[in-house]
């Protein structure tokens, strides 16, 4: 199993919203790296889903339930989407303060490459963020 971590502006896509649609496909993705990390996604991993701009903190774990295949917005080959189901909120948000100040979590992507929506975790990062979610 892998572990990833997604970014979505709550204004455009929020947690709450995830919960009531049941399942998505995350669309929209616009970088190589972050559409490389996509395909990359199999079916059973988990997902961190983390609010940016608005929040920047981690509110939910997700599920990918459906692996990638062509982005239903745009005729383009070259982008792609997976399906996610959530699985359970955080009983606490994890902010981006929070994440940046934890010694075991300074090589995450988050971290380092701050703009790159789809990014994968390492077991001990993911656990890690969860513990300080509980």
């Amino acid at each position: 199993m892998n572990y990833w971590l997604v970014k979505s502006e709550p204004f455009k896509y929020s947690w709450e919203q995830f919960l009531k649609d049941g399942r998505t496909f995350w669309d929209g993705v616009r970088n190589y790296q972050a559409r490389n990390n996509l395909r990359e996604m199999k079916e059973g991993d988990l997902v961190l889903f983390y609010h940016s701009n608005e929040g920047k903190q981690v509110v939910g774990v997700a599920k990918v339930v459906k692996e990638f295949y062509q982005d239903p917005t745009t005729e383009d080959p070259n982008w792609v989407v997976v399906d996610l189901v959530p699985v359970e909120t955080l009983k606490k948000p994890v902010t981006l303060a929070q994440i940046k100040a934890d010694e075991y979590l300074q090589d995450i992507s988050l971290v380092r490459q701050g703009r790159l929506s789809v990014m994968s975790l390492k077991v001990a990062e993911f656990d890690r963020i969860i513990s300080l979610g509980s």
